[in-house]
């Protein structure tokens, strides 16, 4: 079955430019001059990825993607003309999988697109089911659900990739390039703030959840998984 794709953005050409290039991708896509537009509709018929632009009338992208991720683990990219760290960290701190600033390459945003997908389709196919534990922390890699001190501990989909491939790789630190190419699934040069931002979030719920592991920062690298007495 085709992917669906919903799309807000209130500048004509660019929702435009979006819907042309996904849709000669395969994608089916479908396009708001609006978030509560999209909001409406999405609340009807789910779809797999949401396209946001931060400046629309009405509820903005921020407010939107808060909303959607409340209710849903669809996979939500932010476009957006603000490209100053605090927007960027904002957005992904919200729920957004990536944060991709205008003006942009039609191309670059279909090979993010393509990228969270395959990333998802290779999560959920075919992959033998594993159980990691560490601390009070135990993720059922088949059923996608994590628990924390045995009460349920939520994340995201880009989340929790992240923390399953830290747990599967322990014993060492993470580069960030590392990451993008493998829970990412990015085949191409991409910003590595990505994977700064997620982290971010991750350590706030884990410390939030009480859990007893922490994300090290390995300067100038990556990131490191460790255990707390």
């Amino acid at each position: 079955m085709k992917k669906t794709i919903y799309v807000a953005d209130d500048e004509p050409n660019i929702r435009d430019l979006i819907y042309l290039f996904l849709s000669n991708e395969g994608f089916e896509v479908t396009s708001f001059s609006n978030g509560d537009e999209l909001l409406a509709v999405f609340l009807q018929k789910p779809a797999d990825m949401v396209i946001l632009d931060i400046m629309m009338p009405g509820t903005d992208g921020f407010s939107l993607c808060t909303q959607i991720r409340r209710r849903s683990n669809a996979l939500i990219i932010i476009v957006s003309a603000r490209d100053s760290e605090i927007d960027r960290i904002t957005g992904i701190t919200l729920g957004s999988d990536d944060y991709l600033t205008k003006p942009f390459s039609p191309m670059e945003l279909v090979a993010r697109a393509k990228a969270l997908f395959r990333r998802l389709e290779l999560d959920t196919g075919g992959v033998a089911a594993e159980v990691l534990t560490a601390g009070n922390l135990t993720i059922n890699t088949a059923a996608r659900e994590a628990e924390i001190n045995g009460k349920p501990f939520d994340m995201t989909p880009t989340e929790l990739a992240l923390l399953v491939y830290l747990l599967q790789n322990r014993t060492r630190a993470v580069s960030r390039e590392e990451l993008l190419k493998n829970v990412w699934k990015f085949d191409f040069d991409a910003d590595t703030r990505a994977t700064d931002d997620v982290v971010k979030r991750l350590r706030k719920k884990l410390i939030t959840a009480s859990a007893n592991l922490k994300i090290d920062s390995v300067w100038g690298f990556g990131f490191k998984l460790s255990q707390e007495e």
